[in-house]
């Protein structure tokens, strides 16, 4: 992934393609190239870096003579940032070029194949597969070929082909990855997103799942996945580009709160196999390696503790193995008892937050081995560790982290299970009874947006107006309303602490009057009970109270102002269905008070300074 844009036309179409991948860099990339139809050959340029190295390398496009052509800005997944894992990727004898956002899951048993048929792949990236995979079907039909290949990949895919007999068409294809069509009389459009096309043509439409399109100057075809014919209504897009970088949403926190269900479905999916097994690519983890640990170190900033936090509670619980949670900023300066008994587990977005990764190798040169979790491939975290689990999120751009944090959090799930599964803690039958419910929560998520959101829409108006808000829970409750209090006043600017509910009458029950916000968080069972008590201490202080849980608890109606209910999941993956309403109070609640929700005040995406 990330952004995709092709043309064929009566334009030269270097340089369309140049400006339609500028109109996607919002999105975030590591490089960029064009693949393009130039006297019976493709030609492809590509380069590690900014589109500005791309554009130089062609002379703005106008180099490159040719009025057809496939263009891609690549945020990695698999494979560093490099020319060679650069888009397009040209099948081994020259015949295919592709693009390709999203990520083929089975890649590694196609490439084995493809391998023993001996086939050399140029690139480390998932996607050469499918080029390769087209070159191997090719028959002298190419939607059957196109057809053949699609039929063998797992995963999701946005792909934009082209093919060296076909000099005047090429072919889109879409599964669970965003692709469009643009139609215009000087030519046909495909792209990722609507900025990269709207300044040629306002008329589009959307392909629908497993739908083909076959484009040429002047005409469009689409076919289902059984390469039927499909008749597409065409829409006039009304939006101006600056509204069309988020899908028409306000801001991008809320575009990235939308795709939390992609997001997780692209890093949980891929790490399940057809039998129930757990595939941790980048991990090699033993039994033995586990049994050695004495200890067990999560270290991280911000949302990122947060989720250690959850990891702390999750981890203890499957692998009786003592976890510590660390912030970043503090352990290598507190002497920490670290050794080649212990494992750390790094989490970081960017996989560049200075602090983090001043604590990898404090601990790496104590002799702890180093499993980190970021979003960036080739970032210094991924790099300088001896295991690396990349979250699958895409680009994020708001500066408040939403869909980072609930991939982060899946892969704690993930590692937990792992590590108890090679401990033989749970019966086989168990873990797979986990991981098919872990593989619903995408789906939950989903609900929960739809069916949460108008609520919290109507709490933020009538509470936009607080300064203090207080959040409560036990055990994961607890680390979720860490999170829950950091969203808030970090983009409302709303004074917010998070306590530990039991933690209330030592003090903090003080500053509890008429009229001061607290959300309780009452997911956990087996201390709701506790829970409802505290939240009746703060109710008969004045407190207007909250409450977030799940739909079965519905008695804690009668100690609460409001109450979030949540569908029922298994309380091992509570936080990742509780922590997505208290993302949207944040949101809705700065959105109401007036705040730069995107960009808020003092703070920055990436923490690259201690």
């Amino acid at each position: 992934m990330c952004g995709i844009v092709g043309y064929v036309g009566k334009e030269q179409v270097a340089p369309i393609l140049l400006d339609g991948l500028s109109r996607l860099e919002y999105r975030g990339y590591d490089s960029a190239g064009i693949a393009c139809m130039e006297n019976g050959t493709i030609r492809v340029n590509k380069a590690k870096g900014r589109l500005q190295v791309l554009s130089d390398m062609i002379d703005g496009g106008n180099a490159v003579a040719s009025t057809l052509g496939i263009g891609h800005t690549r945020w990695a997944t698999h494979g560093k940032p490099s020319d060679e894992n650069s888009h397009p990727h040209m099948s081994q004898k020259g015949k295919f070029a592709i693009v390709h956002n999203g990520i083929i899951e089975n890649y590694s048993e196609i490439k084995a194949s493809l391998i023993a048929d001996g086939v050399q792949f140029a690139s480390e990236t998932d996607s050469e597969v499918i080029c390769n995979l087209l070159e191997k079907f090719y028959e002298g039909d190419l939607l059957k070929a196109v057809k053949k290949t699609v039929d063998v990949l797992e995963g999701s895919y946005a792909l934009g082909i082209i093919c060296h007999e076909y000099e005047d068409r090429f072919i889109a294809v879409r599964h669970a990855s965003p692709l469009i069509v643009g139609l215009s009389d000087k030519g046909n459009f495909v792209a990722s997103d609507i900025p990269a096309i709207l300044s040629y043509t306002r008329k589009i439409y959307h392909l629908g799942e497993g739908e083909i399109v076959e484009l040429t100057g002047d005409k469009v075809r689409v076919f289902n996945s059984d390469l039927e014919p499909v008749i597409k209504q065409a829409e006039e897009i009304t939006w101006d580009v600056k509204s069309a970088e988020k899908d028409g949403y306000d801001y991008f926190m809320e575009k990235e709160i939308m795709e939390q269900p992609r997001a997780l479905h692209d890093t949980i999916s891929p790490r399940i196999d057809d039998h129930g097994e757990i595939v941790l690519d980048g991990v090699h983890l033993t039994r033995e390696d586990i049994e050695g640990y004495r200890r067990i170190y999560i270290t991280a900033c911000g949302s990122a503790y947060h989720v250690g936090m959850v990891g702390k509670y999750i981890i203890e619980k499957m692998t009786r193995i003592p976890v510590e949670v660390d912030l970043a900023s503090e352990f290598r300066y507190r002497d920490p008892i670290v050794d080649d008994k212990t494992l750390m587990i790094i989490i970081s977005q960017s996989g560049e937050t200075a602090d983090t990764l001043a604590a990898l190798r404090e601990g790496k040169k104590r002799g702890a081995r180093i499993l980190s979790i970021v979003n960036v491939v080739g970032s210094s975290i991924a790099n300088e560790s001896d295991d690396v689990l990349y979250t699958w999120a895409g680009p994020e751009i708001a500066v408040a982290t939403t869909k980072a944090y609930s991939t982060q959090l899946s892969m704690m799930y993930l590692i937990a299970l792992y590590m108890a599964d090679k401990l033989e803690l749970m019966a086989k039958e168990e873990i797979r009874t986990l991981l098919a419910s872990l593989i619903q929560v995408p789906e939950l998520v989903e609900q929960v947006i739809e069916t949460t959101r108008p609520q919290i829409m109507e709490l933020a108006k009538q509470y936009h107006g607080v300064e203090h808000a207080y959040y409560l829970g036990r055990n994961v409750d607890y680390a979720v309303a860490m999170e829950a209090s950091l969203k808030l006043k970090e983009v409302s600017y709303v004074h917010s602490e998070a306590y530990a509910a039991g933690e209330l009458k030592h003090g903090t029950i003080s500053l509890i009057e008429e009229g001061t916000l607290v959300v309780a968080l009452a997911g956990c069972h087996r201390v709701i009970e506790k829970t409802v008590s505290n939240i009746q201490e703060v109710k008969a202080r004045g407190a207007k109270v909250i409450v977030v849980t799940t739909e079965d608890n519905t008695g804690v109606e009668k100690v609460s102002d409001h109450v979030i209910y949540l569908p029922k999941v298994k309380e091992l993956f509570l936080p990742s269905v509780e922590v997505v309403p208290m993302q949207m109070l944040g949101f809705y609640l700065a959105k109401e008070r007036g705040c730069d929700v995107d960009k808020p005040r003092n703070l920055a995406k990436s923490v690259t300074v201690e």
